[in-house]
């Protein structure tokens, strides 16, 4: 099940993006820049803004939180800030379920477009979101370490 998350969510929220976060960036970055107590305490002052302004949805199986995405918009344009799913439950389909929730918020805005920023030496995500159609985007295909994709929207289905 796909929803909207809630205050109560907000540990499992947090712990899930730092597991999944180590995944990738352990062994690129320093630990304490994605494990360390004031990285923990940044990164939950951010999940907690964001699922008070609704812009957070959560997978849900079993009871638990197993997967979450943060959407945005900057500028007009629909912004996939986070889409992680818990490592344990990789490769069942929640992550996909996750980006077609987050596409049909963009379709039903009427937006053309999308954008993310997907971190370099992250090869599962660069293949998740190549999968879906995300392309290098045009205008801006970098910032610094991560790379930065972009999503068109076609029309939308019935």
């Amino acid at each position: 099940m796909i929803r909207l998350a809630t205050e109560a969510d907000l540990d499992a929220v947090v712990a899930l993006h730092t597991e999944a976060r180590a995944t990738y960036y352990r062994g690129h970055l320093p630990d304490a820049e994605f494990l360390g107590p004031e990285e923990v305490a940044r990164s939950r002052a951010g999940w907690a803004a964001a699922v008070g302004r609704g812009i957070v949805l959560c997978a849900e199986r079993d009871g638990e939180v197993a997967g979450v995405a943060a959407h945005r918009v900057d500028d007009g344009v629909p912004v996939l800030s986070q889409l992680h799913v818990s490592p344990a439950r990789w490769r069942r389909g929640i992550g996909g379920e996750l980006h077609d929730a987050c596409v049909e918020i963009w379709h039903a805005a009427g937006a053309p477009w999308a954008r993310l920023e997907v971190f370099d030496k992250n090869e599962r995500a660069r293949a998740f979101y190549a999968a879906r159609g995300w392309t290098p985007d045009p205008e801006t295909p970098r910032n610094g370490d991560h790379l930065v994709l972009r999503l068109t929207l076609g029309p939308r289905e019935e």
